[in-house]
């Protein structure tokens, strides 16, 4: 195919905010888990799928729940109102853990 780019899980796009490596960021309706980190306003490699280790919200997170990204506090949670579909949990969290395992759904959100 002559009109193919790229298969889309690393895709460059312009950091809203500054993301460390590995750090999450909703960039409009994409999410992804920055390779490197991306200054504000700066473009980076993005990764929209896969397997991370994110910061979460206090509260228990369940294997196989819908995961969420806060775009305000830059965590991740299962309070679908207000909050942005990321993936789902492959590994249950307790409430006072400070990760959540999530797999990327890679879809815009």
């Amino acid at each position: 195919m002559k009109n193919y780019t790229q298969p889309g899980h690393t895709i460059p796009l312009i950091a809203p905010y500054d993301v460390a490596s590995g750090g999450g960021a909703l960039i409009g309706t994409l999410f992804g888990v920055a390779a490197t980190a991306v200054t504000s306003g700066q473009e980076g490699e993005f990764v929209t799928v896969g397997v991370y280790e994110l910061p979460k919200a206090t509260g228990v997170i369940n294997q196989g729940a819908k995961v969420y990204w806060d775009n305000t506090a830059k965590v991740v949670t299962t309070t679908a109102s207000g909050n942005s579909l990321i993936g789902a949990a492959i590994k249950a969290a307790g409430s006072s853990d400070a990760i959540a395992v999530v797999r990327l759904n890679g879809v815009t959100v």
